[in-house]
């Protein structure tokens, strides 16, 4: 009995030490290790960080019995916009979640990366529009738009961020600039924590509405706030003279708890970007998990309910990865010709 079954183990034993040493790129081991990606967000009291959460747990359980490999997404906060580039550049991270005046200068190669164009910077779809909130103490407003943030001490957002640089950026198309406020550099929490202990009288919190920071702001007991709004004259100035890709928003009355009147306000778009070098396969599968699963993301957060097929390549400031370019294609949305990636 013993004779029989000796062999079978050792036949055993050569086998799982013949898995062991199969290298990483063939079939049998592929089947047994899962394709990791990062997502890189932002900090967590924006939106940013929730909807890059959602995305990465839908595509994690949606794909985890995926073929030849599961494939598994983990997100990680970062600074934003302006880290996020850097780190898609260092590939340290396989896709992001960009504000479109970044993704716009990255792939252009101008402003902070003149001369410098990212030219393997991809998207997969539009997002939601990053609606900008100037948040100031009541007792602070004066015209009611963007300009009553002079002379106030005010955090632009994080060193670095994609915040301060679409803040900057805004500021600068209506004739402001960094000096004309006494900046302070924090994120979203970190900023609505230091107005509610009176260290500073306002901040920028860009994000869908709606927005945590802003939410806690308007409902802490004795806080009087307001959201600035922009002018047409105003839009229309940026727009001209900056490279903020912007458009007129409306946050609905009682977004925000006492929130009375709507908000005229701007936006630009989100997307998410991928590096080019990132397999077609794989980001097929990670459009094609998006759009059959939009009610998912609904329940996540609010600020996806913008996301439509009809829209996925609205404002795109750069082109698709070919991946996203088959699955559009297979369901009939239409293409620009300037989001056709080289070589397709």
């Amino acid at each position: 009995m013993r004779k029989r079954i000796y062999p079978k183990l050792i036949a055993l034993a050569v086998i799982a030490t013949f898995v062991m040493i199969l290298p990483a790129g063939s079939s049998l081991a592929a089947k047994k290790k899962p394709i990791e990606l990062i997502l890189a967000t932002a900090t967590t009291g924006g939106t940013y960080y929730p909807v890059g959460v959602a995305l990465s747990t839908l595509w994690s359980i949606k794909l985890r019995k995926d073929k030849p490999a599961p494939i598994k997404v983990n997100p990680i906060t970062s600074a934003g916009s302006g880290e996020n580039v850097n780190m898609l550049k260092g590939k340290e991270v396989e896709m992001a979640i960009l504000q479109g005046l970044f993704g716009k200068m990255a792939w252009n190669g101008t402003n902070i990366y003149k001369g410098k164009p990212m030219k393997d910077l991809r998207s997969i779809t539009l997002l939601w529009p990053n609606v900008e909130h100037f948040v100031i103490y009541q007792d602070k407003v004066k015209t009611g738009t963007i300009t009553d943030i002079k002379d106030l001490k005010f955090s632009i957002g994080r060193a670095g961020s994609g915040t301060e640089r679409s803040g900057l950026t805004i500021m600068s198309g209506v004739g402001m600039g960094r000096d004309d406020v006494k900046a302070e550099y924090l994120g979203y929490f970190e900023s609505s924590k230091a107005m509610k202990d009176k260290r500073i009288q306002g901040a920028n919190l860009c994000a869908g509405p709606p927005v945590a920071a802003v939410t806690d702001l308007f409902a802490t007991p004795g806080m009087k706030v307001k959201i600035l709004e922009f002018t047409d004259k105003q839009l229309k100035a940026i727009n001209s003279k900056t490279a903020y890709p912007g458009f007129r928003y409306i946050v609905p009355a009682n977004t925000y708890p006492g929130q009375k009147k709507q908000v005229k306000t701007i936006a630009q778009p989100n997307f998410l970007g991928i590096r080019a070098d990132i397999d077609p396969a794989i980001v097929y599968k990670l459009t094609k998990t998006i759009y059959e699963n939009l009610p998912y993301l609904y329940a996540i957060h609010q600020a996806t309910k913008f996301m439509k097929l009809e829209l996925a390549t609205s404002g795109l400031p750069c082109p698709l990865h070919p991946g996203a370019l088959k699955y559009y294609r297979e369901v009939g949305v239409k293409i620009p010709d300037s989001l056709i990636p080289p070589g397709s």
